[in-house]
């Protein structure tokens, strides 16, 4: 495994345990206030504040025209995070954390999938293998055995 290959797997590992703390804090927030749609929007509110002082402090932007050639699918994606938030704060206090992370995963990995298999959203085609479907089957029986 080379180094950037590493380097990424760490990040994404590190960002996956950041978000197992996300789901409690948030429902934490949900009950404290009493609405979980409250909460997720006040949970994107922070992130959006943050986000945003991080790009206005790079310079400038994208330009109007560049956005508009976008396909409308690009600019879907605060808008699944935001029903990830709000699944996240319903669920982990009816499921915990490691069962609703682990259906959570099983989905994203059904769904990498057909986007990996089908080439979806600009992506190359990875070829359909025994040992990516088994991976799947692995999470999926991990759904199971987290609810013991």
């Amino acid at each position: 495994m080379n180094f950037a290959l590493f380097s990424a797997t760490v990040a994404i590992v590190c960002v996956g345990a950041a978000l197992a703390f996300q789901a409690p804090v948030n429902a934490a927030l949900a009950k404290g206030i009493g609405d979980p749609v409250w909460a997720a929007a006040i949970s994107f509110g922070v992130g959006f504040l943050l986000l945003g002082g991080i790009a206005v402090s790079r310079g400038s932007g994208p330009s109007l025209i560049q956005i508009q050639t976008l396909p409308m699918w690009a600019l879907t994606g605060g808008a699944l995070g935001a029903i990830w938030v709000l699944a996240a704060i319903w669920s982990v206090p009816k499921l915990g954390v490691v069962t609703m992370f682990s259906a959570m995963i099983l989905g994203q990995m059904i769904a990498a999938l057909i986007i990996d298999t089908g080439g979806l959203l600009g992506l190359n085609p990875r070829e359909l293998s025994i040992t990516r479907v088994a991976a799947v089957g692995c999470v999926a029986i991990g759904v199971a055995l987290s609810y013991q």
